[in-house]
């Protein structure tokens, strides 16, 4: 019995058909393809597309500059732009039909943007060649996400020098402010270029205020950087001259190479010098100590060797212990200076130290100018 009983349940369960796959949830099909530069599933495009081509029981009629008529919805386009929505409340129909006329961009691009009011795609042949056209009707109409559309393509594919001056006048139209900045510095970078091009030329007789304001700005940006390379040069030399500060306290403290204090034991096998300015710095002691006409205003070594001197007794934070000859002299007669020429050493001073701080930490104080 329990042997017959197990044969006929498993001839039950070989009868048993194979139950189908479960269906898949609404929304988790993979079936997506990227179309017309949109993400959207490829039957809901056909769909949409299908319905703007048949104008099936359409009831707007959207006229064009070259008289050509496009049907659409009037549902879908006050869906899809708050401008259509407001219009369609105040017109009342003419035959069963809304007028909407847009004129002053070609037909293919009006085409171009109603069809993207029903799929939120687009061609990308189309879009290189009405790009401008549909950055103004998707401000006009207010439709976000083909303005910011265009405005990426314009930014990443389409701007170049030619129509800078074109993409910059819309952007300032269209209340595009990143665009309009990346176009004003790619008309900036290519000044001559730009100024050459028709869209410069059209400027200057339908804009002559922006023209204007273009050519204020290429002026500034050149004083602009004028004083930026002459700022930077400045920089230059005081952080030359605090080099020069160090490797001075370097030589009269530690000794460099052949030279230094007369209690230094000199070794030839040394290690080679850190510091870049010694070896002119060197040179200079070398002859400060040996010319003959070693006076301020005699020789221009030896007067450039004075002024180091004084430089360095006015960073020197204590003369006393300084080993750095005529220091502690130099400190005294600064009491006893003009006021005039006092403050002109203060400057310079505060200038050199501030240069160095901004570069790194320095090896003078501060307190020493005061």
């Amino acid at each position: 019995m329990e042997n017959g009983h197990q044969e006929s349940a498993m001839v039950v369960r070989r009868d048993v058909p194979v139950p189908p796959p479960l269906p898949a949830r609404f929304g988790t099909s993979k079936v997506v393809v990227r179309r017309r530069g949109c993400c959207a599933a490829a039957s809901t495009t056909e769909t949409w597309d299908r319905l703007f081509d048949d104008a099936y029981r359409a009831d707007v009629s959207i006229q064009t500059s070259s008289n050509d008529v496009i049907y659409a919805h009037s549902s879908i386009l006050g869906l899809a732009s708050p401008v259509f929505r407001s219009m369609f409340k105040r017109q009342s129909r003419s035959k069963r039909l809304f007028i909407v006329p847009i004129r002053g961009v070609p037909t293919e691009a009006v085409r171009v943007f109603i069809r993207f009011l029903y799929s939120s795609c687009y061609e990308e042949n189309q879009m290189e060649e009405h790009v401008l056209s549909l950055l103004v009707l998707s401000h006009s109409y207010v439709v976000p996400r083909l303005k910011r559309e265009c405005e990426g393509q314009l930014e990443h594919k389409y701007l170049n020098v030619d129509n800078a001056i074109d993409v910059f006048q819309l952007a300032l139209l269209c209340d595009a402010p990143r665009l309009g900045i990346i176009c004003h510095r790619l008309i900036l970078k290519n000044f001559k270029a730009a100024s050459l091009s028709d869209g410069w030329k059209a400027m200057k007789e339908s804009h002559p205020i922006l023209e204007k304001e273009l050519l204020e700005t290429v002026s500034y940006e050149a004083y602009r950087q004028k004083e930026k390379v002459k700022k930077a040069n400045e920089r230059k030399v005081y952080l030359q001259l605090y080099e020069a500060m160090e490797a001075l306290v370097h030589i009269c403290r530690d000794g460099c190479r052949t030279i230094g204090p007369h209690d230094k034991a000199f070794n030839k096998h040394q290690a080679p010098c850190n510091y870049e300015a010694c070896k002119g710095l060197e040179s200079l002691v070398r002859h400060f100590a040996g010319c003959k006409l070693r006076v301020p205003g005699g020789c221009v070594h030896c007067k450039r060797m004075w002024q180091l001197l004084e430089l360095h007794s006015r960073l020197c934070i204590d003369p006393n212990v300084c080993r750095v000859p005529l220091c502690k002299n130099f400190k005294d007669r600064t009491r006893k200076q003009k006021k005039k020429d006092d403050i002109k050493w203060r400057i310079l001073v505060r200038k050199i130290l501030r240069t160095k701080s901004i570069t790194g930490a320095p090896y003078f104080s501060l307190a020493a100018s005061s």
